[in-house]
Parts: C-alpha cells; sequence; structure tokens
C-alpha cells in the first residue's frame, strides 16, 4: 500500500507541489494520493518529500511498501 492522506488534512495544499510524480492531487475532502503513481519518493529523495512538508502530520509512515515494489514503480514511470 503505498502513502495515504488521512482525514486530519487542512487543505494546505503543502504536499502536493513537492511530489516528484505528481500522485497527489486535492480530493473531495481533502489531498488524495494516487497509489499507482506513488513511489515514496524513492528513485528522487531519501525520505517522502509530503511527509517532511506537512504541517499536521497526516501521511502515516510505517506501511511503506517494500524497497523492489517502489523500485519498480518508479522504473515503470521513469521509463
Amino acid at each position: 500500500m503505498s502513502l495515504i492522506i488521512t482525514d486530519e488534512c487542512i487543505n494546505c495544499g503543502a504536499c502536493e507541489p513537492e511530489c516528484p510524480n505528481e500522485a497527489i492531487s486535492e480530493g473531495d475532502e481533502f489531498y488524495e494520493i494516487d497509489p499507482a503513481l506513488c513511489t515514496e519518493c524513492k528513485g528522487h529523495f531519501d525520505e517522502s518529500q509530503c511527509v517532511e512538508v506537512c504541517p499536521v502530520d497526516c501521511i502515516p509512515v510505517g506501511v511503506e511498501e517494500t524497497e523492489e515494489v517502489l523500485m519498480a514503480r518508479y522504473a515503470k514511470l521513469t521509463g
């Protein structure tokens, strides 16, 4: 499972421009992460940028996908 944004999101929009894969978009109630595009920033950065900039910590860590899955998705996205 890719990263998720919980309903604690305050819709500040800080995370959206930080995503190198453009996986974050504004949803009906709060921002959302497209799991088909999220690589948890693997291949781009050492840390998930959305997690780093979120002022309310609404993107929980600890449910990350394996390195192999994330790097395969990164390779597919960057072709």
